[in-house]
């Protein structure tokens, strides 16, 4: 039986006086009260209260333990209303990942609006494309892009990512333009690490199915913006998400290839250990991702920091 219920009940028939009263408050019934009292009892292993056919009275051992319990209670009771009230303000530490590069343009960002309209939040974000591990790396939220291999978390898409394979206009002049998915063979292709997504190959649509192609090249980094660099100067194609190389090719710095067979888009995730009892910083970051990604506008332009 709850301690805690124990003493309720021990506190609710001291202060009426009455095992009947203290049951009909709670609505439960008397013997129940009564099972309630006499386990306290005989756990405590002391009498508190003396039972006659009028009347309960407490024992000296009952005034005492009265006082206390009230006490416990009423801290107990103030305990609850200091989270509760806490709680409808998003407040507490904030532990973030996101890919190095997205994390950048697209989440840091916004962290200050988001600061300045909820101040008793504090943020660490880790800018890395390695996949950290929510759980034991005690992280609340992880921004991810591309298919989700992870089903031990939630998952909750906040837009679509689009790849496309690009190249410098000096590149294409040296070596030429690819025209079909099996002449990506012939060219110096640029690899993202050996994990994540693109470990699998660079996805692409081909009479009506996708195909991962499996490509080589000179150079492999596992940094998103060295990747990005090495294609502006030359050194080969490489397939990059289109809000990485928007202004780009928008200046002309880069060019697209193969855009006819542009695999379907996958998505921007926000991935957390769990959806529900999520704490009050968690959901209102979430929903800043989600109402932000979700205009069009957002990724038409370059992302300057808000004032």
């Amino acid at each position: 039986m709850d301690k805690f219920k124990q003493l309720e009940s021990f506190v609710a028939v001291a202060s009426l006086g009455s095992l009947s009263a203290a049951a009909r408050l709670e609505g439960i019934a008397p013997a129940m009260m009564g099972r309630r009292i006499s386990a306290l009892e005989s756990r405590l292993g002391i009498k508190l209260l003396l039972r006659s056919t009028r009347r309960l009275s407490l024992t000296a051992e009952g005034e005492a333990l009265l006082e206390e319990a009230q006490r416990i209670l009423r801290e107990l009771a103030e305990v609850e209303t200091r989270i509760s009230q806490g709680s409808a303000k998003p407040s507490g530490h904030l532990r973030l990942s996101a890919p190095a590069g997205f994390g950048r343009r697209h989440v840091a960002p916004l962290l200050p609006g988001f600061l300045r309209t909820h101040p008793n939040v504090t943020v660490t974000l880790n800018l890395s494309d390695r996949l950290v591990d929510l759980i034991e790396e005690r992280y609340d939220c992880a921004i991810r892009i591309g298919d989700l291999d992870d089903s031990q978390h939630i998952g909750i898409r906040l837009a679509d990512n689009r790849r496309v394979i690009v190249a410098s206009p000096s590149y294409l002049a040296r070596f030429g333009r690819p025209n079909s998915p099996d002449d990506l063979a012939q060219h110096n292709c640029l690899s993202f690490g050996d994990q994540g997504n693109q470990s699998k190959g660079w996805l692409l649509k081909q009479d009506g199915h996708v195909r991962a192609i499996r490509v080589k090249g000179s150079l492999n980094c596992s940094d998103g913006s060295v990747l990005h660099d090495w294609t502006l100067a030359g050194c080969g194609l490489a397939w990059r998400s289109l809000w990485e190389v928007r202004d780009d090719l928008k200046t002309g710095r880069l060019v697209t290839v193969l855009d006819e067979y542009a695999a379907p888009a996958n998505g921007i995730f926000a991935i957390l250990t769990e959806r529900k009892h999520l704490p009050l910083r968690v959901k209102a970051f979430v929903d800043l991702l989600k109402s932000t990604y979700a205009k069009p506008a957002y990724w038409e332009e370059s992302q300057p920091y808000p004032q």
